[in-house]
This record gives C-alpha cells, sequence and structure tokens, in this order.
C-alpha cells in the first residue's frame, strides 16, 4: 500500500561539506525532501551534493538530524526537464599517433613506415598514378584506447562483439576534478550528476602531461568505491584524460575489474576536455570490430 504522507516529510539537519581542492561549506538547519520515515546520512549527502550541484567533493558529515511533516516545496529533479539535445560542433578527444611516441611508460612504440611507397607503386600503375600502402606495428594500448570487457576477461565480449549502441552517440555528462589535491578520485565527485545511461569523462587535468616523462608518474584515478557508484547508477561508458582509470600501484585493478565485469566500456588517455560543458553533449569512441582483442585505439569526439 502507497504511503499517503510520502509527500510531507523532509529532513532537517546541520552539515559539513570539504572539497578536495581545498575549503568547505557549513550548513544549519537545513532541509530536504524525503519520502518514508527515514533517510539515511549518505542519502541526505548524495542528495545534498546532488541539489547543490557541487563538483570535488572529499567529503560530506551530517549533524543533528531530524524528520518532519512539512510538505515538499518542488518536484522531484527526476521530473525536471531533459537538456537540449547535443548540438552539431565537433570536438576531438583523441591524440594523435605518430612513429615512436610513447602512451605508457613500458609498452612499445609504434613503428610507422610504406608497405608500398609512391616511388615503388609507379611500376604498377599508368604514368603519373602513384599510391601509398602504409604499415603500422603497434600494440593495442596505443594513444587513446577503449578498452572491452575482454581485456580483462577471458571469457567477456571482445571489440567485435561490442554493438555501436554502446559506443557511438551516447548521451555524456562530464565531471572536472583539476586542481584537485588527491589523486584518488572517489565517489562523492559524481554525486551530483544523472549519470544513469549515460558516458561518464572525468577531466584531471592529466593530458597536459602526455609525451612527457611526468605522465607516466603520480596520475589521477579512480578509487573502487567510485567504480562501485558508477555501475550502481547505471554508467554505460567511462573515460578519463589519465595514463589509467586504476592506480597503477594496485595489481587487483578494482576499476578495471568492476566496470569492466559489467560491461561498462573504458576510455583512457582522453585529451581537450576543458572543451567540453558538464552536460549537454554526446561522446564517441569507436575501435575497429577486431575478434580476439580487448583493447584498440579510437578517435574518440565528443558532438556539442
Amino acid at each position: 500500500m502507497s504511503n499517503p504522507h510520502a509527500g510531507d516529510r523532509r529532513a532537517t539537519f546541520d552539515f559539513e561539506i570539504t572539497f578536495l581542492n581545498g575549503g568547505g561549506l557549513k550548513g544549519h538547519d537545513f532541509r530536504l525532501d524525503v519520502r518514508g520515515e527515514d533517510a539515511s546520512d549518505d542519502e541526505l549527502a548524495d542528495a545534498l551534493i546532488r541539489d547543490l550541484r557541487l563538483l570535488m567533493v572529499r567529503e560530506v558529515r551530517i549533524f543533528n538530524k531530524r524528520i518532519i511533516r512539512e510538505r515538499h516545496k518542488r518536484t522531484s529533479a527526476a521530473n525536471e526537464p531533459a537538456a537540449d539535445s547535443p548540438g552539431g560542433r565537433l570536438i576531438d578527444l583523441s591524440h594523435t599517433i605518430h612513429d615512436g611516441m610513447v602512451t605508457y611508460p613500458g609498452l612499445p612504440a609504434p613503428h610507422i613506415c610504406d608497405y608500398l611507397s609512391r616511388e615503388a607503386s609507379r611500376a604498377h600503375y599508368a604514368p603519373g598514378v602513384t599510391f601509398q600502402i602504409g604499415r603500422i606495428d603497434l600494440v593495442a594500448n596505443t594513444g587513446t584506447y577503449l578498452d572491452s570487457p575482454f581485456h580483462r576477461f577471458a571469457d567477456g565480449p571482445d571489440l567485435a562483439q561490442l554493438g555501436l549502441a554502446q559506443l557511438a552517440d551516447l548521451e555524456a555528462v562530464l565531471v572536472r576534478v583539476t586542481g584537485s589535491a588527491s589523486r584518488a578520485i572517489d565517489a562523492a565527485a559524481f554525486a551530483a550528476l544523472e549519470v544513469r545511461g549515460k558516458a561518464v569523462l572525468v577531466h584531471s587535468g592529466w593530458a597536459r602531461h602526455f609525451g612527457s616523462e611526468a605522465y607516466g608518474r603520480g596520475h589521477p584515478f579512480l578509487t573502487a568505491a567510485a567504480a562501485a557508484a558508477l555501475k550502481q547508477r547505471g554508467a554505460v561508458l567511462v573515460g578519463i584524460d589519465s595514463l589509467n582509470i586504476d592506480d597503477t600501484e594496485d595489481g587487483a585493478r578494482p576499476v578495471h575489474t568492476t566496470l569492466l565485469g559489467a560491461g561498462i566500456p573504458i576510455v583512457e588517455h582522453l585529451r581537450g576536455l576543458e572543451q567540453l560543458p558538464t552536460e549537454g553533449f554526446a561522446f564517441s569512441a569507436v575501435p575497429p570490430a577486431v575478434r580476439g582483442m580487448g583493447t584498440f585505439p579510437v578517435r574518440a569526439f565528443a558532438r556539442v
């Protein structure tokens, strides 16, 4: 049976919020609409971050919580009108692959050369007609690339088994954590975003180091709790402009394990995320359909 008083309960409480890049926020006798007779501190913290649209939250502490009878003052955020459909400006979010580039320290650089040069092709065609056929030798983890579940799990879908609907024209949101004092990006960083059915891109700013020795040291990463939250809240793809979405010092690779285990592709080594809004755009990252491979470079882009 439905609760006849579901719309007349509010939580009143005090709170303290600290942020990853320093500073804090306090509130006294703050009120939020709730359903039922109770709401946990975690539920209130998530609602507070979402309603105030806060980013880079480190911690939320709730004090002096009471549930009172008071009619809800607004409709649920779920009933608010959706953002406009993405427009037509295309923004390239991928690194250019070139001979000798280093993406991930310790992995070999690509070698790009002619298989058939223009000069050699002259013997095969009419006078004045030349062609070039190129050859490239690279490991899959080169440039900006996408991980399919097969990258982590032997029985997971490989690149050829991913549908285009999982990779192209995805409604997307962006979380900015540039300037954070912490390398670890926790679940609170995503609490203000509606991620269900969307690609979630993380702008850490680390792409500025790409191609230098600094890129391979001390990179930002998602925590296991962040991955679990994105999975639970229904994200369909997760990308980051960093060396790795996991902490490379943790051999368990919990983020890859959680996301790829749930069928959620990962895109690493993005660039140019500073050009994007936080919402109202579409994201695409489509690799070739290669059987038996779990990872491959993509031309990632956004339509804003």
